[in-house]
């Protein structure tokens, strides 16, 4: 007889077995094991063969439309054990976690996904994350070291949160947080991140092929672009002013013409700044959509909810995924 109810302490190894079969990715455990409240959040369908199928969510602090801050319920690892497919255990389990949610006082659920038929019919909606293709600009074969006169550029090591090679001045993670909580104080759909997100889910998602490059003006910290170097994508930036995109796309390009990647993807909102700067970063460009991130109303309207994931000013970044 199959169960639907929250996992077991002495089924965690099925739990991991199961993701193991469906997963490719590396995180999700190390992520799984940092919520202290995992088990009473994670949903399965299992019988005397183990977990069969599970959706696990999790309460994050995101901001609304508006710069406030709304708890939103964020639903993750789902799976389904390939011999106990279409039989609906998925879905059932969805209505459990928008229960859940609802009850523990989420707005609104949010999720990514390459395959968003499994939640359309669950009230789940597409919604686009747009990002711009793109060519890095030959001139930024300059020296990342030598900018502009006054700005200086190089990485920001994620194991001890020291600089690397001969900088100095970088005391840890409060750093790149300041740089952070100013970029995005009021900028929708971003995660407010407290210092065990810093400390424990930032190096998870943004450890090798990623590279934090951390920009100065007269030695004060201006700027950083998270790179993923394996495929030339800068998955987050963070400006503590206007004119500090120029030198920071610059110093990208720069970085990434000296790596030998000639192209790549920037997955940031094109503010004012950032887009007036982009011809730093690519010498030719194209803006994209990626229908894979989902949303669906709880205790908010639709209406509400898609101010939210639509806003122009709206990104997710990576190292907030769950």
């Amino acid at each position: 007889m199959t169960e639907f109810r929250t996992v077991r302490a002495d089924e965690v190894t099925s739990l991991y077995e199961l993701w193991a079969r469906a997963f490719t990715a590396s995180h999700i455990v190390p992520l799984y094991e940092q919520d202290e409240g995992r088990l009473g959040r994670t949903l399965v369908a299992a019988d005397a063969t183990g977990v069969l199928a599970v959706v696990y969510w999790l309460p994050r602090d995101v901001r609304d439309a508006h710069g406030g801050v709304q708890r939103v319920g964020c639903l993750s690892s789902v799976a389904t054990r390939p011999d106990a497919r279409g039989r609906g255990l998925v879905r059932r389990l969805l209505a459990m976690a928008a229960d859940a949610m609802t009850a523990a006082g989420c707005a609104w659920s949010l999720l990514f996904t390459g395959t968003p038929g499994v939640y359309t019919g669950s009230g789940w909606r597409v919604f686009d994350r747009p990002r711009v293709d793109g060519r890095f600009a030959a001139a930024g074969t300059l020296d990342a070291g030598t900018l502009d006169a006054g700005w200086t550029a190089g990485p920001a090591g994620l194991d001890d949160w020291t600089v690397l090679d001969d900088w100095t001045g970088l005391d840890d993670w409060t750093v790149l947080a300041a740089l952070h909580d100013r970029h995005d104080d009021r900028r929708p759909l971003t995660t407010v991140r407290s210092a065990r997100d810093w400390t424990g889910r930032v190096p998870v998602w943004y450890g090798p092929p990623h590279e934090i490059l951390l920009v100065r003006e007269h030695g004060t910290p201006m700027a950083y672009a998270v790179v993923d170097w394996s495929a030339g994508d800068v998955v987050e930036v963070a400006l503590a002013a206007d004119r500090a995109a120029g030198p920071l796309l610059r110093a990208v390009a720069a970085e990434a013409r000296a790596r030998g990647v000639r192209s790549g993807r920037l997955r940031a909102p094109l503010d004012p700044p950032v887009r007036a700067a982009l011809p730093l970063l690519f010498e030719e460009w194209e803006r994209r959509d990626e229908r894979t991130g989902m949303a669906r109303p709880l205790l908010l309207e639709e209406a509400d909810v898609r101010a939210v994931v639509e806003h122009p000013r709206a990104v997710h970044w990576t190292a907030d995924y769950f």
